[in-house]
């Protein structure tokens, strides 16, 4: 070691007689206290942490899981997210900022070109990156796909392998085995530890970056792809028009002075009549109004998506509305219309007209 190896002769420490008084000065103080202190100090590290893989593959419900509440929508539909969504944990230790991406795919129109650039974006500014593989699916053409791009970026990489609870175990170590043969991942360690020294990006109350627009339209179109197949998924768009909060009046049941309980259904004033002739205000609580677009690309699409008499309009806009109601924590309002834009998926205009949402 150096320092032992500079103190091995007498002559030398003869030879430094300001060696004690250097000691003496640094144990100056109350018993080295100072800095003790500033060593312990514990440091708060703040980053991103990019979720990548083939589509699919459980982006989003990790994202959800993380957090411990839904920020991102999902489905059994493959390339469900399209624009990348930020999940905000705090801790006392630091602030780690997870970004869920579009799965991993060679693109085909405007639209999946776009969908790569978010993850393009995520590779170049993250501080981690988790590549999440399905343990229940085979090793493909899509999987060298996904490597390939990552040998691009320089950033450490930790493989996650979802769904290995409904797979043997002898058939996950096989799946490590392949990885770490073809990319070299960093050692698994706490995410917390790898991110570097920084001050929060974020409040401790923010989840997420998105805004209720982009929430709303995201409901929606989980809902959709809840009952469409085949081309359905990757044709359909959602587009929130127009949302409108407002008071309205109460006009429920509630007990009035001699009259005992009184229906309110009176006049849209809020004003019922008393027995005794006096009036009662009603109180008036807050209702949110939604008008949203659904694009697809063809007459048929159309036919689809709206349904026998109107039945699956009907029950994408009951489950999208409850949900919307549960976010909100009050009554909603919601009108929904399905419009043809055809090849809106390569339509630069359509495009910035959904991801405007986001911001």
């Amino acid at each position: 070691m150096p320092r032992t190896a500079k103190t091995k002769t007498p002559d030398e420490k003869v030879a430094k007689p300001a060696a004690p008084k250097k000691t003496r000065a640094k144990t100056a103080g109350p018993k080295k206290t100072g800095p003790k202190k500033a060593a312990l100090k514990p440091v708060f590290k703040t980053g991103y942490v990019a979720l990548v893989g083939r589509p699919n593959t459980g982006k989003s419900t990790l994202l959800n899981a993380l957090l411990g509440q839904k920020v991102a929508i999902v489905s059994d539909k493959p390339q469900t997210t399209r624009i990348s969504i930020l999940g905000i944990k705090t801790t006392d230790k630091g602030q780690t900022v997870f970004i869920d991406n579009p799965g991993i795919h060679k693109p085909l129109h405007s639209l999946n070109k776009r969908m790569m650039n978010f993850v393009y974006s995520s590779l170049e500014t993250s501080d981690v990156v988790c590549l999440l593989v399905d343990a229940t699916e085979k090793f493909g053409h899509g999987d060298e796909f996904v490597l390939e791009t990552l040998r691009k970026v320089k950033t450490p990489v930790f493989l996650l392998i979802n769904k290995v609870d409904v797979v043997r175990k002898d058939k996950v170590l096989p799946i490590i085995d392949r990885y770490k043969d073809l990319f070299l991942f960093r050692e698994i360690i706490p995410l917390t530890e790898i991110l570097p020294e920084a001050p929060k990006l974020y409040s401790d109350e923010e989840i997420s970056d998105q805004s209720e627009r982009f929430l709303f339209a995201e409901i929606v179109r989980e809902k959709i792809l809840k009952y469409v197949t085949e081309e359905l998924p990757f044709v359909t768009a959602v587009y929130i028009e127009t949302i409108e909060k407002k008071e309205q009046a109460d006009w429920k049941k509630r007990d009035c002075p001699q009259s005992g309980a009184v229906p309110l259904e009176g006049p849209r004033s809020g004003t019922v009549p008393l027995e005794d002739g006096g009036i009662k205000f009603g109180e008036t609580r807050p209702v949110t109004l939604i008008r949203a677009s659904i694009f697809v690309e063809k007459d048929n699409h159309r036919k689809i998506v709206i349904g026998r008499h109107g039945s699956l309009i009907k029950q994408v806009g009951i489950e999208a509305r409850r949900e919307i109601e549960e976010h909100l924590g009050h009554k909603v309002y919601l009108e929904l219309h399905v419009k043809v834009r055809e090849r809106w998926r390569d339509s630069e205009d359509v495009l910035d007209l959904i991801e405007g949402q986001k911001g």
